[in-house]
């Protein structure tokens, strides 16, 4: 599956997969792209499966923090476009992945290295705090667009 995102250098839209070898960049600048999937219980493995890190939002449609928390995220996307992937998943529908973290409640974020967990933050923080420690966890700093 894939998802059509506007080059944050250009605006072209370009469709990115769920999976891709290397970071998916525009195809009019060559410019990286954010990086956010949707993955579920059979499909985590490989949303993972990258060798940038992975910030996993495990959320739930219920949970009035998460809706808080979601702009922070996909901020996260895009200020770390070429840095970070993002995969949100619904604990609802992917309760295999809440277990093998050992998530209690949500929303969790979890930052991944080759499929293993490096950092996590339980609860809600405010968009510019989240992004703050998704910075603090992957090593770059503020307006980092450029490509690896």
């Amino acid at each position: 599956m894939s998802q059509v995102v506007a080059c944050l250098s250009c605006g072209r839209r370009n469709r990115v997969p769920a999976t891709a070898a290397g970071v998916p960049r525009c195809s009019v600048c060559h410019a990286p792209l954010p990086w956010l999937v949707a993955a579920a219980d059979a499909d985590f493995d490989a949303a993972v499966r990258t060798s940038l890190p992975v910030l996993v939002d495990l959320w739930a449609p219920w949970c009035g923090p998460c809706r808080l928390v979601a702009p922070g995220v996909e901020e996260s996307a895009r200020e770390l476009a070429g840095h970070l992937k993002v995969v949100k998943v619904d604990v609802d529908t992917a309760p295999g992945v809440s277990a093998r973290f050992g998530v209690q409640g949500v929303p969790t974020l979890l930052v991944l290295r080759a499929g293993e967990p490096i950092a996590r933050q339980v609860g809600a923080l405010p968009p510019e705090r989240l992004l703050a420690w998704v910075r603090g966890v992957v090593g770059h700093g503020a307006g980092s667009r450029e490509g690896p």
